[in-house]
């Protein structure tokens, strides 16, 4: 029997994989439990038409990310930061810093799309790499200047 599955099941298949399995396992388990369909013509046009709107889903997201990233490519975020001897920073500027920062600018960036490598606790330019999208990734520039 041909089955279409709904959810992952670790070993066996993931979601949206036609597999052939035995009768009893796809009736009594996969079914039963809700990790299968029955492959049959409706279900599959159901599925076709899931995989669609997925697709437009996803290309209308690296649009907007498309379009988040030009306005990151012509920013520069500045930070005043206290210095001492020998223009050293204390502290540094943190993930926290720089998405308070962007959201002051109406981006709003999940930290977890920052991808700061090493701490800023130099006054200069830092080039920071941000991945809005597996797909969509850009460079903001922040300078530190001194206070």
């Amino acid at each position: 029997m041909k089955v279409i599955f709904i959810k992952d099941l670790r070993g066996q298949g993931q979601k949206g994989d036609i597999k052939e399995v035995k009768d009893g396992y796809g009736m009594n388990f996969l079914i039963k439990k809700g990790y299968a369909v029955i492959a049959n013509e409706s279900n599959l046009k159901m599925l076709q038409s899931n995989q669609q709107k997925k697709t437009l889903e996803e290309e209308t997201n690296i649009k907007e990310c498309e379009r988040i990233k030009k306005v990151l490519d012509s920013l520069t975020l500045k930070f005043k930061v206290k210095t001492g001897e020998q223009d050293r920073v204390f502290g540094s500027v943190s993930i926290k810093q720089i998405i308070n920062e962007l959201k002051t600018h109406n981006l709003d960036i999940d930290k977890k799309m920052v991808n700061l490598k090493e701490p800023l606790t130099s006054l200069g330019f830092h080039n920071v790499e941000i991945e809005l999208h597996k797909k969509v990734k850009t460079i903001l520039k922040i300078e530190l200047i001194k206070e």
